[in-house]
Parts: structure tokens; sequence; C-alpha cells
């Protein structure tokens, strides 16, 4: 669905600053950003005291569908995303059955096609035995690998057979960068333990730091492509930040930003319980000023979700994985209006940053030629998360509670809104993502 609309007097987030003018979007195609342009079309929408950025992409989510949609599914996350500006995402193969099939991989674009509000993608999913199906894969942003087990059945743990897959995929490699052998090794350590506090330390840094530095050898020694997944502790940023990252990119999640584990644990249970997971406050101002300095491409939310009766399970029992797509750019403008990051950096690491990261055309800026998928924020809103008002299917969020300054208003893809006045409006559906390697 294609819409005309014209956006009047808001703050446009361009890439290098923020000025005053006007947006015209015609047949879902940006066909003018300026101060002041002489003419409108299609309905005509009064932006003043708001600001207009481009869609953001969240480049990991895991939506649950098919086979686990009780948790999750293509129709309430694409819906949670566009309530939190988000117009488009790429979604992990850990479903069940699990995308690890070019026939997989259609069923899910199908599925998608006629549930999901905003744009979407897919991953497939390696299994050390599929090379030839991740290759003859055309319409994905690219091959995941699981290198430590997770939530799902997918993990690619033997070294040899990792080094087959980056010598000869033809696409780009994400990585869940955790060491098997040591996560095992871990588990036997603290078997038995009943504390939510062990689970950093059974996922290790040493794990994350031993899997992401096989990734990046075997990157660098076959010339692959490689996007390091959910970066959780400053060691494993230290590293990226020094190498070279011609064929390396790598991005970070909110709950390893501003979620702690001197807290965390305590206050949260199991529903702060992630892969990888939530660490002390030391990597994640680590992972902060990281975030500022330019090592990561971009921004994730990972969202995962689990209903609240699998998360009251006693620890280890409980899945890992929490919701998040709704929230990420609302904590993000909140630290905008702190002082932390500027708008131009916001929209570089949410939108313009995965566009770029996964070659997918004409997204991520306000700019004439691009697609007409944008936000309006209300960067002087204020609202307090609750899990009442969360749109996941689960219904809560690590983040009641928090109260956050900078809200979408308005969320529109192709130049139709699709979330207004704090509802979805009804009858839009997003469009596949192309990606042009």
């Amino acid at each position: 669905m294609q819409g005309t609309i014209t956006i009047k007097g808001g703050r446009l987030v361009l890439p290098d600053r923020v000025v005053t003018g006007d947006l015209i979007i015609e047949d879902g195609t940006i066909t003018g950003v300026g101060p002041s342009l002489d003419r409108t079309a299609g309905e005509v929408i009064d932006a003043t005291g708001l600001t207009v950025m481009p869609g953001v992409i969240d480049p990991q989510v895991h939506f649950r569908d098919p086979g686990l949609t009780y948790k999750e599914c293509l129709s309430s996350g694409s819906r949670a995303a566009a309530s939190g500006g988000v117009t488009a995402f790429l979604d992990m193969p850990n479903t069940k059955p699990s995308t690890t099939t070019v026939e997989a991989l259609q069923e899910r674009l199908d599925l998608a096609a006629t549930k999901s509000v905003v744009h979407y993608g897919f991953f497939i999913g390696a299994t050390g035995s599929n090379l030839e199906e991740l290759n003859r894969a055309e319409r994905t942003p690219g091959i995941k690998i699981f290198m430590g087990s997770s939530t799902g059945d997918l993990l690619v743990s033997n070294p040899d057979k990792i080094a087959e897959i980056f010598e000869g995929a033809n696409k780009l490699i994400a990585v869940h960068a955790e060491d098997e052998a040591i996560l095992t090794q871990q588990k036997i350590k603290f078997a038995g333990t009943k504390s939510y506090r062990d689970h950093p330390r059974i996922r290790s840094v040493e794990a994350a730091m031993s899997a992401t530095n096989l990734a990046i050898d075997l990157s660098q020694k076959h010339g692959q492509r490689l996007h390091v997944l959910h970066v959780s502790s400053v060691e494993e940023a230290d590293l990226l930040s020094k190498i070279d990252r011609r064929h390396i990119s790598a991005e970070v999640c909110p709950q390893h930003l501003f979620l702690h584990a001197e807290t965390a644990y305590d206050a949260l249970g199991a529903r702060a319980q992630c892969n990888p997971p939530v660490r002390t406050k030391r990597h994640a101002d680590g992972l902060m000023a990281h975030l500022k300095s330019g090592t990561f491409t971009c921004i994730a939310t990972d969202h995962a979700p689990h209903t609240a009766d699998e998360k009251s399970k006693p620890y280890p029992a409980t899945p890992s994985g929490m919701p998040g797509v709704e929230w990420s750019l609302p904590l993000m403008l909140d630290q905008v209006n702190k002082g932390a990051f500027t708008l131009p950096q916001v929209a570089a690491l949410m939108c313009e940053g995965p566009a770029k990261c996964y070659s997918i055309p004409r997204k991520g800026r306000l700019e004439i030629g691009f697609d007409g998928d944008i936000v309006l924020v209300d960067m002087n809103k204020t609202k307090t998360i609750t899990d009442e008002n969360t749109r996941a299917r689960v219904g809560w969020t690590p983040y009641a509670g928090w109260t956050l300054t900078g809200w979408p208003v308005l969320t529109a893809i192709l130049g139709t809104p699709v979330f207004r006045d704090g509802e979805i409006v009804e009858g839009v559906l997003g469009k596949e993502l192309t990606f042009s390697r």
C-alpha cells in the first residue's frame, strides 16, 4: 500500500543536522524535503512541534511465527513494532520448525505478506550440513549461525563446520557468538544453581570472546562479510574497535546498555534472563561509550518474548529472552533528551545503520528518492512504561515503571500511516524487503 502525504513544519532529522521544514511523500516515495516547500500532496499533516525521523529498522527480532505463536506472531509483533516507530524488521530462523531451507523461508515470507503491518525480512539458519541450501536462498538478509546454544534447536558448535560455512557461503553471516564448549563447562561448574545471578557467570565473557574471536578470524581469512549480533561485553567491543572492519560490523541491544546485573536479576528475576546475558554496569557503561564512538553499526532489540508463566519457573528452567521491539526508540529518544546523543546519531544507528549493514535499498534517510517510511515523534511527551500498555503478545516488559521522554506519535510506511494517535491503523500491510548485495 503506497500513500501520498505531506508533513508540514516538522523538525526533519537529516544525516548531519536537524532542520525545520516539510516532507512530501508521493506514491510511497519521498519527493520533497526542505524548508517551506511551495506545494503539497495528499493529506497534509501539521507537524509543528514534532520531529520527523526515518522509520526505524530493527535488525534482530524473534516473532515466533510459525510454531510458537502463543508467545508472539507476525501480526502482534509487527503491531508492537509500528507503535514504537519501527517500520521494518529482520526476523531470526529459530522458529518451529526452524527456517533452514528455501521452502521454509518462502513459507515465512508468504505468512508475513498477509500478517505484517510493517516491512519484513527473514534470515536462513545454518545447521552445519545445509551450506548448499544457504547459498541457494536469495530473498534473505543473510545466514544466521548459533555458535552457542540458545532458544530453539539451531546450533553449529563444531569449529570445522563453522569454518566450512565461512569459506563457502555466498552472503552475509550473522553470528550469535558464544562458545558452546565453554558454556558446557560453565554449566557443569554451576550445576544445581538456582540463582539468576549465575546466568552471566555461566554464559561468561570468556565464552563470548572465544566465539567472537573465531568469527572474526574466519571472516578475515576468507574475506567473508560478518555481522556480530548482540554484543554484550566491553571486551568484545574493545576487540571490534581495533580491527579492520571493512567486512565486519556489529550491533548492541538496549538490554545490554540499560540493564545491570547488580540490580536487574534481583528486581526482575527471569525477566532479565537473556542470551547473551545482562552483565554488570561496567559492561553497560563500556558498551555505551563504544556506541558513542562508532564501534557499533546499529542498534537491535533481539525481541524474544516468552510468557509470564514460562518466565516464572525456577532458574535454570526458565527460557532466555525478553520483549523489546516497541521500546528501543523511546529509550534512545530519552537519551537524546538527557544530552547523551543527538537525533542524527540516533537516526544513524537505528535507521540508516541497519539499512547499510544489510544493503537494504532506499531505506533509512529522509531524502528524495528514498521510501516514505517515517516516524513522527514528540520529544516533549513523557510516559511511563507498564505491562498493561505493551503491545507484545506476552503482556510484559522488562522496562515496566520506567518513565521516558520522547515518544512516537505517528508511524507511516510508504506514505501510509500505520500507527496514529496511539492506535494501529487497520488495513495496512508491509512489504518484503530487498537486499542489494
